[in-house]
């Protein structure tokens, strides 16, 4: 399955629009990321713990992305669009979302 965020794939001529396909994903933060994040906002640095949970939720929301676009019968999708989104109570949650159009190339 071919992901891409421009609406065509150089030398890949769509043969068939199936149509709009999403992911979503929502995950918690927990106390003990919350503290050391934390830390590295005054110590400075990257808060690994975070990107990690970050590009955790990013995949899983590709993934259910594409499993929906196969089950339309696509190849690729085309124009992907990534949302990242903070939700709950005070922020305490991330929401990652994405869409694009499910194409048979």
């Amino acid at each position: 399955m071919l992901l891409s965020t421009t609406p065509t794939i150089e030398g890949r001529p769509i043969q068939q629009y199936f149509g709009i396909v999403s992911g979503e994903v929502i995950i918690g933060a927990n106390f003990f990321k919350d503290f050391t994040a934390s830390l590295h906002d005054i110590f400075g640095g990257r808060a690994s713990s975070y990107e990690n949970t970050l590009c955790e939720a990013k995949e899983k929301a590709l993934n259910e992305m594409r499993q929906r676009a196969e089950n339309m019968g696509a190849n690729a999708i085309v124009g992907i669009d990534l949302d990242y989104e903070t939700i709950g109570q005070s922020g305490s949650m991330l929401m990652v979302s994405c869409s694009g159009t499910a194409v048979r190339i």
